[in-house]
């Protein structure tokens, strides 16, 4: 939506439009939050460092997504198997060629790239239903990969492979405590830079092919070109969240999850917080991984008060039909997610008290 300003608020330069913090008070909020996510290993509990750690490797991959399908308009049905493969070459590089993890991260990503790019290769030809049809291969053939090839190397039958820990000279980090300040790290800088790539020339061309793709390509947009590079980023980012999660969690394979399901949690991620938003993955991850947290309290609760045929079904559906719930009531009541509501709340904010 656009910006909502009182009357005589205008900016005089183009540095000042295009500002992120508009504001001095801004940079003291973003340095107390700063300080507070780096900090909280000192002052947070276990489930707090643990729950940020898994909220900050989400939200690098659902960027990605909200790149591809927010900005591009192309659905993907198939992040969650792109993890996969950045959490297997990062984990490779390290095991086997002797790399540091640091060294083997953008290696990870750029591999990852590659593979999406030829999952890629059809949106020229296709798009909506169909494309996520194509999408949705990847998800069926990179775990059968995993599981019939290269068994030596890939786990083949037992579906994982153990990853080693990120070391700094001698000191290896073994602690999601330590692990926090690297996956903050790495999500302020995909941040900075899928921000920078909304208002490039880049960014503007994605947004017009998922306004109008025709229109785009006569004001000269090369379809195929631009959508294959929002393929290749938005695999990029799952492949650097997959090596993190990967790394944290020394084990990469099936048995650690990556699955469909995983996918659709992503989508459905994006919707709660909002398509093509900067701020949607962040609220959409933090909302949707604590909205499971209290369904599985809720559940256990419940359970806890019916026979015992029937407690082991409730705690392992009542997760999946407590998200469902949720998405469904968001697409009937904010279908533009909780950053359009967060945008309209700063509008509010910013014509009091002429709130009409």
């Amino acid at each position: 939506m656009a910006i909502i300003r009182p009357a005589g608020d205008f900016d005089r330069t183009y540095p000042q439009d295009m500002a992120l913090l508009r504001q001095p008070w801004h940079y003291g909020l973003l340095a107390l939050a700063l300080v507070a996510a780096y900090t909280m290993p000192l002052w947070g509990n276990a489930y707090l460092v643990s729950t940020a750690h898994r909220i900050a490797y989400t939200v690098i991959a659902v960027q990605g997504l909200n790149l591809l399908t927010g900005y591009t308009g192309q659905i993907s049905l198939g992040q969650a198997a792109f993890m996969m493969v950045g959490g297997y070459i990062s984990a490779l590089l390290v095991k086997h060629a002797g790399l540091s993890f640091f060294l083997a991260l953008p290696l990870a990503a750029v591999g990852t790239g590659i593979v999406g790019l030829l999952f890629g290769l059809p949106s020229l030809r296709v798009k909506g239903f169909y494309l996520a049809m194509a999408t949705l291969a990847a998800q069926f053939i990179i775990p059968w990969l995993s599981r019939h090839i290269f068994t030596d190397y890939l786990g083949g039958s037992s579906g994982a492979i153990e990853v080693p820990v990120p070391q700094i000279g001698g000191f290896r980090i073994t602690e999601v405590n330590h692990f926090l300040y690297i996956s903050l790290t790495v999500l302020l800088i995909t941040t900075v830079a899928v921000y920078n790539i909304s208002r490039t020339r880049l960014g503007r061309a994605l947004v017009s092919i998922r306004d109008n793709d025709l229109a785009a390509e006569l004001l000269g947009v090369n379809l195929f070109t631009y959508k294959l590079r929002a393929f290749f980023i938005a695999a990029m980012l799952a492949g650097v969240a997959g090596a993190l999660k990967a790394h944290s969690q020394r084990g990469v394979g099936t048995e650690f999850g990556y699955s469909l399901t995983d996918s659709i949690f992503f989508l459905g991620m994006l919707v709660i917080g909002g398509l093509g938003t900067n701020l949607g993955p962040f609220l959409g991850v933090a909302f949707v991984l604590l909205l499971e947290d209290l369904a599985d309290l809720v559940g256990a609760g419940l359970a806890a008060q019916l026979p015992p045929e029937f407690a082991a079904s409730l705690l392992t559906s009542f997760r999946p039909i407590f998200f469902g719930l949720m998405l469904m009531l968001f697409l009937i009541y904010e279908p533009r997610g909780l950053a359009h509501r967060w945008q309209i709340l700063k509008a509010a904010w910013r014509l009091r008290p002429f709130s009409k």
